[in-house]
Order: C-alpha cells, then sequence, then structure tokens
C-alpha cells in the first residue's frame, strides 16, 4: 500500500486554508497585545473587548461572538499549542478533503463547539480559543481515517487513528481536571466535526461507510443544533445593561473629583475674613449639596439586576452619595445658624 501522505499530497499538495487559518489567529493575537492583553495570561475585559464567547453578551444581539470567540486565545501558550494542534492534523484533513469542505468543518465545528459551550455554561464562563474547530478537525481526521482503512497500511492507521483519538481523549479528561478549559466546546466541535465530516467525504473515500450515512449524519446534525439553540439558556442579565452601568459609575467618579475640587475652593474660601457663614452655607448648597442630590437620583434610575456585576459598586456608590450629600447639607446648616440676625436700625 502507499503511504497516506504521498497519496494526499498528490491530491491536494497544498494547504493553503490552514496556513490561512493559523495566520489569522496568530495576528489577532499579536494585535491584542496591542491593546491591552498580556503575553502569558489576558483579562476577561479584554477578552470581551475582542469578542469572546460569554452568555450575558452574545445574546444580548452579539450572536457573532460564536465565530469571532474562534481567533481569541487567553496566552502565548494557549495560542502554541492550539496552532501547533492545528498544523498537526489541518495538513492532512485539508488535504483529505480540500480546501472548501476544510473550510467548513473548521469554521462549523468552532461555531457548533461554542453553541455548545453557550447552552451548557454560557451565564458563567467567557470562552474563547481555536480548540473547538481543532476538535472538529480531529473528528473529521478520524472520520477519514475510519473510512479508509481498508486502503492504508495497518502500521500507519494505528499510528494516526490511534494517536488522533489518544489526543483527543486525554485532552477532555485533562478539561475535568484542570480548572479553566471549556470541555463543552471541545466535545461539541469534535461531535460536530465528526458528523460535518461525514456530510462532506468525497465520494471515492466512503469505502467503509454505509451508503447513506452522509444523509444520516446530516439529519442528526441538524435535529442536534436544533435543540442547542432551544435549549440555549436565559442570560441572567443583559451585556448592554452592565455596559451601560459602568458607564454611568465612570460619570459619577468624574463629576465627584469635580465635587472634591469645588469642596476645597469653598474650604479656602472660608479662609477668607469677607467670606460671611450664609455665604458659606449657600456655596455649600449649590455646589456639593445639590450636585450629590442631581447625581443620586440619576443612579438611582439605572439598571437594578442584582445580578449585574456592577450592581454591588453602584448600591455603595448609592449609599456614598447620601452619605456625602446628608453631611454636606447638616453643615450648611450649622453654618446658617451661626450667622449674625440682621437687627433692624
Amino acid at each position: 500500500m502507499q503511504n497516506l501522505h504521498e497519496v494526499l499530497k498528490q491530491n491536494t499538495p497544498s494547504i493553503f486554508v490552514a496556513n490561512l487559518f493559523i495566520s489569522i489567529n496568530i495576528l489577532v493575537f499579536v494585535a491584542m497585545l496591542f491593546d491591552g492583553a498580556g503575553l502569558w495570561h489576558s483579562t476577561n475585559g479584554v477578552q470581551l473587548a475582542w469578542g469572546a464567547n460569554f452568555g450575558p453578551a452574545t445574546q444580548d444581539g452579539e450572536w457573532w461572538r460564536l465565530a469571532s470567540a474562534m481567533f481569541l486565545h487567553f496566552s502565548l501558550i494557549h495560542l502554541t499549542l492550539n496552532m501547533w494542534s492545528l498544523w498537526d492534523a489541518g495538513q492532512l484533513v485539508e488535504r483529505m478533503y480540500g480546501h472548501a469542505h476544510f473550510a467548513c468543518i473548521y469554521l462549523l465545528s468552532g461555531l457548533l463547539g461554542n453553541l455548545t459551550s453557550l447552552v451548557i455554561q454560557g451565564n458563567s464562563a467567557v470562552s474563547g480559543g481555536a480548540s473547538s474547530a481543532i476538535f472538529g478537525v480531529l473528528g473529521a481526521l478520524l472520520v477519514y481515517l475510519w473510512a479508509n482503512h481498508s486502503t492504508i497500511s495497518l502500521r500507519e492507521f494505528r499510528w494516526l487513528f490511534w494517536g488522533a483519538f489518544g489526543f483527543a481523549t486525554v485532552t477532555t479528561i485533562l478539561g475535568f481536571i484542570i480548572p479553566g478549559i471549556d470541555n463543552s466546546a471541545h466535545v461539541g466541535g469534535f461531535i460536530s466535526g465528526i458528523l460535518i465530516s461525514i456530510v462532506l467525504l468525497p465520494a471515492d473515500a466512503r469505502k467503509s461507510l454505509y451508503l447513506k450515512s452522509n444523509w444520516l449524519a446530516g439529519g442528526v446534525l441538524t435535529i442536534a443544533t436544533s435543540l442547542l439553540i432551544y435549549a440555549i439558556p436565559a442570560p441572567i442579565y443583559k451585556w448592554g445593561d452592565e455596559l451601560f452601568l459602568r458607564k454611568q459609575i465612570d460619570a459619577f467618579l468624574v463629576q465627584d473629583q469635580a465635587i472634591n475640587r469645588s469642596w476645597l475652593e469653598i474650604m479656602e474660601a472660608s479662609k477668607q475674613n469677607n467670606a460671611t457663614f450664609g455665604n458659606l452655607a449657600k456655596q455649600i448648597d449649590n455646589h456639593i449639596v445639590e450636585r450629590y442630590e442631581e447625581s443620586f437620583e440619576k443612579l438611582s434610575q439605572l439598571p437594578a439586576n442584582p445580578a449585574l456585576p456592577s450592581a454591588t459598586k453602584l448600591a455603595n456608590l448609592l449609599q456614598y452619595m447620601q452619605q456625602r450629600k446628608n453631611e454636606s447639607k447638616l453643615l450648611a446648616d450649622k453654618l446658617r445658624a451661626q450667622e449674625p440676625e440682621m437687627q433692624p436700625q
């Protein structure tokens, strides 16, 4: 029997699509470094800004995150491991299925893997990475090898098939042991890759598969996708509400700095001989009390969902505003009480 690698090189000598996906992932990672991402660790905030998959954000009209999350990585190690896996399996799978079909397997497996992640842990985790798509590529590799095992040397079949199966199995087991690994995306991508590749498997490569297996796989894939969409849990809050809340909190913090500057100016004015108690009290009312009262009323109207990450910060700020307003009003009243009454002449 002829060596599998040689046969594949003759059928599809180039691996343009795999190289393209690797290049995109690397370029996105470099661009993120210039936008605040860390080389060894990126915060969830940076990942979310670049399109990571997260239930409250994805379900708040940002469904494109199911695709963009495939090209984000949280560290150099994360990127390196995924790109090595993509290169190792991708160069075979692209030659097995052809450029267009390989691209479909990669992208659809990534989308369905991220959809699975959204269903299982969408409200509790920010996820990203090419692994869901890469597991789909591994599934496609296994399908091709199994369908053509009669034409592949036993030694080569064992090396490739059990090597790919063992890698997928060990990685999945580690996902249950090591926290922070999105196993749901891995499993979803792997199963999706198997089903999609059965549908897209070239006719001359279906040697050991049931004649209508592509129709059966297509039906299972359609039903599974429909069930996943139906099972998407309701988001615990809307990402747009959280972003709006953060914006309003930041605006108040800027306002609070301005109020503190006004307070310092009033304190300086109190040291001047011509500053009366009544005048100081009026300035405190106008520049301190009223501004805190206006800010309190404005922030009190913001979304009150306790599930919002910034809800606790908002509650603390409202308490802070109320306290500062009351203290300032009390001081103004005391100053007015010390103002000498006007005596008739």
